[in-house]
């Protein structure tokens, strides 16, 4: 990830926000989403994406992200714009994408990722605001640097890392990682990741898109109109495994 660093630290943006919808709608319910994390959430702007989504399914939704490239969660609990942001507005949800490695190691979340998530979570909790993780999903081909020889091996350790803090923190989970690997038995030849085998393109974007769709709004993504141009028939698979992961099993991410 590291060799990343320079190039996305180009891309990223601190603070980015969208069209600011909840103040033109005065009237309407509204819902508020602060995205905390890195190159995983600016890339193809998954929280605009996800505010399309939400239109698109007759839902008024306004984003804003902290996400810098390569940070880690413990990178923005020591950004002096983290709590700030936080209290900033009364956000519905705070989003938490720790970076992509991490997660997968059991010393490394134990040092950095689970004391961070601690002290994110009760901050977000103490401003009356709801926290959800942002399960991430595995390299293409593993971290053999590490150990991890294929996708499988480290995208098993992901979901370990993520659902072991959830379950302690009883925080829920949008399941975005276990949507890839779903979708990596149930149609292989959809293509989720950029050449560098790390980031998602924009079907693996749209694919997390829509699992916190579904994750937030307890509703299905099949059918909506809004596709972020992906082709018809890759859309609907995209929509329908992402519903899937999240409805079919609900207890397994919504911990409270």
């Amino acid at each position: 990830m590291k060799r990343f660093w320079i190039f996305l630290l180009l891309l990223g943006l601190s603070a980015c926000s969208a069209k600011p919808r909840c103040s033109e709608h005065p009237s309407e319910k509204c819902t508020r989403i602060l995205f905390i994390g890195n190159s995983y959430t600016f890339a193809n702007d998954l929280p605009g994406m996800f505010t399309e989504l939400a239109s698109s399914g007759k839902h008024l939704a306004e984003t804003q992200s902290l996400a810098q490239g390569g940070w880690t969660l413990a990178d923005h609990v020591n950004d002096k714009n983290t709590q700030p942001t936080i209290q900033s507005v009364k956000w519905d949800y705070v989003i938490l994408q720790e970076q992509s490695e991490i997660p997968a190691f059991e010393q490394s979340r134990a040092v950095s990722m689970y004391p961070a998530a601690r002290t994110l979570v009760r901050m977000i909790e103490e401003n009356g605001e709801a926290p959800i993780f942002f399960m991430t999903w595995g390299y293409r081909d593993g971290d053999k640097q590490y150990g991890y020889n294929d996708y499988d091996s480290m995208q098993n350790q992901l979901v370990v890392g993520y659902l072991t803090i959830a379950r302690e923190l009883g925080v829920p989970v949008a399941p975005a990682g276990y949507a890839w690997w779903r979708t990596r038995k149930q149609d292989p030849e959809i293509e989720l990741w950029q050449s560098d085998g790390s980031h998602p393109n924009k079907n693996g974007t749209f694919l997390s898109a829509c699992v916190f769709y579904a994750a937030i709004f307890r509703e299905s993504p099949e059918g909506l109109v809004y596709t972020a141009q992906i082709p018809g028939k890759t859309a609907q698979a995209l929509q329908s495994i992402a519903a899937g992961t999240v409805l079919d099993d609900p207890e397994e991410w919504n911990l409270r």
